[in-house]
């Protein structure tokens, strides 16, 4: 049977595996980052991670390790410079992305060696994730999953409406933090499956799409995970079949849907106002 076949490999297992958790948790952290359009945030720390996968490489340091360090550190210090209304968040951003990204190149151009090892992570490699990947994929997939459940009314409200989280004596500041770790969490644990080039798309694409169908905040999360996880099994499937990188796939699944959901008869949705 055609639609078994895959699962014959343990490679397909670990893919399929590493790729549902992904689709979970991608939307699931990204949906708050588009409603406080704050969607750049995502490419930003993918670039950050980027530049961590390069300094493990060099120093043999496991690269997620390095990668998850880099980018959440990143990520408090460009909460810290928005929070300061001295640099807008847009610039904050803008100089993060370039300046990782140049010193990430620069150093992979002094090591040249180094460059195999990172294509895997710059575009994908799903079905070359091992099976300690998969064990850090499900460690960090479990604990975004619990926190953003958890902390899902308080996300919620700072992400429409920060000051009225802070008259209400939220820890508005302490939530912020901790939304951009978990995004840099996120990016960090998805680079090897989807790619850092791809993983922004994947923390959006599927949330713009589901606020063309739900009539509230938690469906929206609900129907973006949804299109997420059909974006992933029909990516792998169709990389599997076609012998096409599964990153790309994956987004141009997620891409497809998008642009069905502008062409197909859908009911009045909830808009991303802050």
């Amino acid at each position: 049977m055609l639609l078994l076949e895959p699962f014959q490999y343990d490679f397909m297992i670990r893919a399929f595996s590493a790729g549902l958790i992904i689709g979970v948790i991608a939307p699931l952290v990204g949906i708050f980052l588009v409603v406080r359009r704050y969607s750049l945030m995502a490419d930003t720390l993918s670039h950050i991670s980027l530049l961590g996968v390069a300094i493990g490489v060099i120093f043999k340091v496991f690269p997620y390790l390095s990668a998850i360090l880099l980018s959440t550190i990143a990520a408090v210090g460009i909460e810290k410079l928005r929070t300061t209304r001295k640099i807008f968040g847009e610039s904050v951003l803008s100089l993060f992305l370039s300046g990782s990204l140049a010193l990430a190149i620069v150093i992979i151009s002094l090591f040249p060696g180094t460059n195999i090892n990172i294509y895997s992570y710059l575009f994908g490699s799903i079905t070359t994730v091992t099976q300690e990947e998969i064990v850090v994929i499900f460690g960090f997939g479990v604990t975004i999953v619990l926190a953003v459940f958890i902390f899902f009314k308080e996300l919620f409200f700072i992400s429409f409406d920060e000051e009225l989280a802070r008259v209400n004596g939220l820890p508005v500041t302490l939530l912020n933090f901790g939304l951009v770790i978990l995004a840099a969490l996120t990016v960090s644990v998805a680079m090897r499956a989807v790619g850092i080039l791809l993983i922004g798309a994947l923390m959006v694409i599927p949330v713009v799409t589901a606020f063309q169908y739900a009539r509230s905040f938690t469906q929206a999360v609900i129907v973006s995970v949804f299109f997420s996880l059909i974006s992933v099994v029909m990516g792998l499937y169709l990389s599997y079949y076609y012998n096409v990188a599964s990153g790309g796939m994956i987004v141009l699944i997620a891409l497809a849907i998008f642009v069905l959901s502008l062409i197909l008869p859908h009911p009045v949705h909830v808009g991303h106002r802050k």
